[in-house]
């Protein structure tokens, strides 16, 4: 988690699944214990404006950088709901003695505030609850019956001292973005983080005796290692996974494979081979099945499967054999 910096996280399979293909022997229980248990993980309404998982110790200072600019579209949002500013900010407050008590679900929460008379249907208690984790610190944090319960994180969490002024902040968000993410421009820190470009390259210059050009305006740390042709083994990405949404252009893994994106914004699971997209792929019925354009070779099935395997494990689902459907659904064999 610490070189990611923050995983899209509104499915709770995919961010689950990030953090699998990034280590070794994790579970999803195991990820989930770190929200419940440990409190080292939360998920809140960060940097683009949708829910993201991040580190515990980085939740502070990424509120105190993304939520000013999120403010203004959620006012706006609510406004066209007829909530003006002061009944939003009843709403918070109302949230926030709720959660003070201790965690809530989000029916119960939507329950308080519509008795409260304030609009929950459609997206009204989304848009308050999003409210509550800008204005205040309302954040996602443990799992109840699998369901994450809303928690006041000044409660929930640690808060380290405030000391870090916004440049400081800046150069740690810059050098902990390129940690993860180089080679990388300022371009691809603001898309990723949600932040103004110049903000980006103020980042990008506080750090600059710790870079070094790689070339089209991107930069890597001094200290990082990149192999070239280094070429990853076959994986399965969940949906959202960081490598779509790390940089403004995600053509570099992307390709031309059709499909990846959808029209209504969902990010599908991905089949990566020699780096790039081969595939889509899904779970049916705790059935791994991976669909491709065209037929994969067969030391990549091999290498796939096994990564079908790790994937029920990590799930605690049980062994099903990985199918395979060549587009317009005929199965390969």
């Amino acid at each position: 988690m610490e070189r990611l910096l923050a995983i899209q996280a509104q499915d709770a399979r995919a961010f689950r699944l990030a953090i699998r293909v990034r280590s070794t022997g994790l579970s999803a229980a195991a990820v989930d214990a770190t929200l419940s248990n440990s409190r080292t993980l939360v998920v809140s309404g960060l940097c683009r404006g949708t829910l993201h998982l991040v580190r515990a110790a980085d939740y502070w200072w990424l509120h105190r950088l993304t939520a000013p600019r999120q403010l203004t579209a959620n006012a706006s949002l609510l406004a066209q709901l007829a909530v003006r500013d002061a009944r939003v900010e009843e709403a918070v407050a109302v949230v926030m003695a709720e959660v003070s008590a201790g965690p809530k679900s989000r029916a119960e929460l939507g329950a308080v505030l519509a008795g409260e008379g304030l609009p929950t249907g459609g997206q009204g208690l989304v848009h308050l609850l999003a409210a509550a984790s800008l204005r205040a610190h309302l954040v996602r944090g443990p799992l109840r019956d699998g369901e994450h319960c809303f928690v006041d994180a000044e409660r929930w969490l640690v808060r380290p001292p405030d000391g870090q002024g916004r440049d400081e902040t800046l150069a740690m968000l810059a050098r902990r973005y390129l940690a993860g993410h180089g080679p990388a421009s300022p371009l691809d820190l603001a898309r990723f983080c949600g932040i103004a470009v110049g903000d980006a390259r103020l980042g990008f210059a506080q750090i600059a005796g710790q870079t070094r050009g790689f070339g089209d305006g991107m930069e890597v740390l001094e200290d990082q290692h990149l192999e070239q042709g280094s070429i990853p083994s076959p994986r399965l990405l969940g949906m959202f996974d960081p490598i779509l949404h790390g940089w403004a252009d995600r053509s570099f893994v992307v390709g031309d494979y059709p499909g990846v994106v959808t029209s209504n914004g969902i990010f599908r699971a991905t089949a990566l081979v020699a780096g790039r997209v081969a595939g889509t792929w899904s779970l049916p019925f705790g059935v791994p099945m991976v669909s491709t354009t065209e037929p994969l070779a067969a030391e990549v099935k091999v290498m796939l499967e096994e990564e079908a395997a790790d994937v029920l494990r990590f799930l605690g689902l049980a062994p099903a054999p990985l199918r395979y459907l060549q587009r317009g659904g005929r199965e390969q064999r």
